[in-house]
Order: structure tokens, then C-alpha cells, then sequence
């Protein structure tokens, strides 16, 4: 008697392997073309430029229709052209004015950034400074400039100390509270690797008060023009030597008040282009790296 057994199924052939055609990758659409109106950086030039003419417009359609004489309010037309015929004048006084404006915020920079690296090493030391460097800020400047242009014989030099302590605390308080907000999870990875106090403050506590400093810079820079503008009334330089500030006492001593325009408008001109340097030098430092000047409304 013969036993069976069971076998197992043939297994079903395989079914021709079907040959795979590489998928075609969708085409990209085409980037659509911003219209240059559009454009955020057009824009920041466009519309505060439109703001003015219409502001500009206005001012000589007021004046020609009042008939207002020119020792009152000299029209933007007259007001240009006295710019350009005084240009001897006011393009020297332009430049002392400048020329004080920046070395003083240059002082202020370095004397900034050194006091507040003082702070940041102690709070004790911040604690027992910081009212002195708050009541700098709170004394006017028109107060002490006699004091130091009697002190400084360089009339210069005085000015430059008078417009420096005007343009100092702005970046003393913001370069301190960057310097003070640093993540505390980094701050304990640094201390949990044993940095030294240098280490610390040249790759965590810089880096992350970069973006305060800068801020201070925008602010500072138009208080040291302001501080200059102060000291040059406050010294009344003539002759060569002679700043923007001089240029507007002269011509309101002499009632000529589209020079005295004219002289002011170089002062907001001149303090407009400070803050727009400023704000390149921010975005070419943090650009690349920091939120604030990343964003897409920029």
C-alpha cells in the first residue's frame, strides 16, 4: 500500500518584470516677473520720495498763492537757489560741521563700546556706574558746553567732546543689553566647557549684542549731528573755521533767511544720509545671519 503526501503548491510564475520608464520630473513654472513698482527696495525710495514732492509742491503752491515775502518763508525755488549761489560759504561750513559730527561719533563709538565691555565684566561695577552715565544724559549739553569750551583751548576739540558726550549713552545702554541678553542655555554650554571670561565675551556675548550695538549706532549718529549743531551755537566759531551753526546765526543776524534755510537743509540732509549709512552697515553685518534684516518684507 503506497502512502501519499501531500506537496505544496507550484509556486505561480513571475510575471515578466515590465520595464520602469524614469519618471519626468515636473517643469518648474517660471518665477513671475515682480514689477519694479513693486520691489520693496523701489518702494523705499519711491514713496518717501513721492511724500516730499507733494510736501515740496505744496510749500511753493502756499507761498506763490500768499504772496508771503521772503524774510518770512522763502519759497523751495528761492531756497535752492540760494544753496547753490552761497554754495562757497556753506560748502566749507558744511565741512567742519561734518567733520566735527563724525569724530565725535567716532569717540562716543569707542568710548561706548569700552564702557559697556566694563559693565558687562561686573554687575557691581555696572551697578555703581550706570546712574553717572544716565545722569550724562539727562544734563544739557547747552549747560556744559561753556564749561569745556572755557576748559578745551582748541575750539575744535572742544566741540568734538561737546557733540561725543551728547552721542555716548544711546550706545552705551544698547551695547550693555546686548551684551546682557546672551541665551542662558549657551551661556551654561560655555560655562559647562570651561570658557574663560574672553571666550565668552568674543564668541557668545558680541555676536548676540551685534544687533543692539548697531541700533545704537542709527540712533547716535543723528545726536552726534545735533551735538555739533549744539556746540557750534553754543562756541560761535567765525571766520573759516565756521560750521552749518554760524551760517544760521549770520543770516538770521542778517535776516537772510533762505541762507538760513539753505543752511538747515544741508544740516537734514546731511543727518539723513548718516542714518542711511548706518542702517547699510547693519544690513551688511547682520544680513546674512540675524532675523531683523532678513525678513521678507525687506
Amino acid at each position: 500500500m503506497s502512502t501519499t503526501y501531500p506537496t505544496a503548491p507550484a509556486a505561480p510564475l513571475a510575471a515578466p518584470a515590465e520595464r520602469s520608464s524614469p519618471a519626468r520630473a515636473p517643469a518648474k513654472p517660471a518665477a513671475a516677473r515682480v514689477p519694479l513698482m513693486a520691489q520693496p527696495r523701489v518702494q523705499r525710495v519711491v514713496y518717501p520720495l513721492l511724500v516730499g514732492l507733494v510736501l515740496i509742491a505744496l510749500w511753493q503752491g502756499l507761498v506763490t498763492a500768499m504772496e508771503l515775502p521772503p524774510y518770512l518763508v522763502p519759497s523751495p525755488l528761492l531756497m535752492l537757489k540760494t544753496l547753490f549761489t552761497d554754495w562757497a560759504a556753506l560748502g566749507g561750513s558744511l565741512w567742519v560741521t561734518v567733520k566735527i559730527t563724525v569724530l565725535a561719533f567716532a569717540v562716543a563709538t569707542v568710548a561706548g563700546v569700552l564702557i559697556s565691555f566694563l559693565f558687562v565684566q561686573s554687575k557691581r561695577i555696572e551697578t555703581a556706574l550706570f546712574p553717572y552715565a544716565v545722569l550724562l544724559q539727562v544734563t544739557p549739553i547747552v549747560a556744559v558746553a561753556p564749561l569745556i569750551i572755557i576748559w578745551v583751548k582748541d575750539p575744535t576739540a572742544s566741540m568734538v567732546i561737546c557733540a561725543a558726550l551728547v552721542a555716548l549713552f544711546p550706545i552705551i545702554s544698547n551695547t550693555t543689553l546686548g551684551l546682557r541678553s546672551v541665551e542662558p542655555d549657551l551661556q551654561s554650554y560655555f560655562k559647562l566647557n570651561r570658557a574663560t571670561r574672553m571666550q565668552t565675551l568674543l564668541r557668545l556675548r558680541i555676536p548676540s549684542a551685534l544687533p543692539y550695538f548697531f541700533g545704537g549706532l542709527r540712533i547716535s549718529s543723528g545726536l552726534a549731528l545735533i551735538g555739533a549743531v549744539v556746540a557750534e551755537f553754543v562756541a560761535g566759531t567765525g571766520g573759516q573755521g565756521a560750521g552749518l551753526a554760524y551760517q544760521i546765526l549770520q543770516a538770521g543776524f542778517q535776516l537772510n533767511i533762505p541762507r538760513m534755510f539753505a543752511a538747515l537743509l544741508l544740516i537734514s540732509l546731511t543727518g539723513v544720509a548718516l542714518f542711511a549709512l548706518m542702517a547699510w552697515l547693519t544690513r551688511a553685518a547682520l544680513g546674512s545671519w540675524h532675523a531683523s534684516e532678513n525678513s521678507m518684507d525687506w
